[in-house]
């Protein structure tokens, strides 16, 4: 499998009262062509930063990022960021906002490939509806078609789920999966939610506390559908919580990750 992204001792600080506050620090990780990976890591630790540089909205102080061979220096359609807050305009319908992204093309073509991802992500009847008439899970589907719609190389989700209630949330994921295997994306989530990490990456960079480096990498070697209740994604999560800090009153016989390095937990 081709490497897509590659980042290389990657840093980055940025100005404060006290000085230059350093946010990423010798960073370097690769994703492969086609993978689903999970930045997962505590509050404020710096992981909406390494997204942005991933995707090119701020440039690194050092080091690197590579995609597909080339160093990137700015952003581009090729890779779409899909952020927390939210980005489909209100005072346009479902369709207006997925053709948004498609001008250049005659309205007919623009309609027609609209009204196809509408489809894909399950909004077949409500084209013509403005986001005040839609739920927020509906509203999280449009924002994944208005990514989907311009075929971008490379997803970058930055908690995209997390306004979501669990049940919604789930539900949002797994159309999320099933669109994933209908369109071949790359795929860059950042989540604090180890379960959500658990239930669609390929695999798990856990970031250290503030200024953030890889701390630990897991494999998730589970077959879709998953079931996050299973034993063997239980030890990974457990794994998982531990490198974040967290001890849970669980069996001590799980084996931890060490630093950078994969582990699967089923052996």
């Amino acid at each position: 499998m081709s490497t897509k992204i590659e980042i290389r001792d990657l840093g980055k600080s940025f100005p404060s009262e006290q000085g230059r506050l350093a946010v990423i620090e010798n960073v370097s990780l690769r994703v492969n062509d086609g993978e689903f990976v999970a930045l997962v890591g505590p509050s404020g630790c710096g992981k909406s930063t390494l997204l942005n540089l991933m995707a090119g909205f701020i440039r690194p102080d050092t080091g690197s990022v590579t995609i597909d061979g080339a160093v990137r220096s700015k952003a581009n359609s090729k890779g779409i960021l899909i952020s927390q807050q939210g980005s489909v305009f209100p005072w346009l319908t479902v369709r207006e906002n997925l053709a948004f992204g498609l001008q250049g093309r005659d309205a007919a073509e623009q309609n027609r490939t609209a009204d196809h991802y509408a489809e894909i992500v399950g909004l077949r009847g409500f084209e013509n509806s403005y986001p005040h008439e839609l739920s927020g899970g509906m509203l999280k589907r449009v924002e994944l078609a208005r990514a989907l719609v311009v075929k971008p190389d490379i997803l970058y989700m930055d908690e995209p789920f997390s306004a979501l209630d669990a049940l919604m949330s789930l539900r949002v994921r797994n159309e999320l999966l099933r669109i994933l295997r209908i369109e071949r994306h790359t795929v860059i989530l950042v989540t604090h939610d180890v379960e959500e990490a658990i239930h669609l990456a390929d695999r798990i960079y856990v970031l250290s506390e503030r200024p953030t480096r890889i701390r630990a990498t897991f494999d998730v070697p589970f077959a879709h559908p998953r079931k996050l209740s299973s034993p063997r994604a239980q030890q990974l999560r457990i794994a998982v919580l531990r490198e974040l800090g967290v001890e849970l009153d669980e069996p001590a016989d799980i084996p931890l990750a060490t630093p950078t390095e994969s582990i699967d937990p089923g052996k």
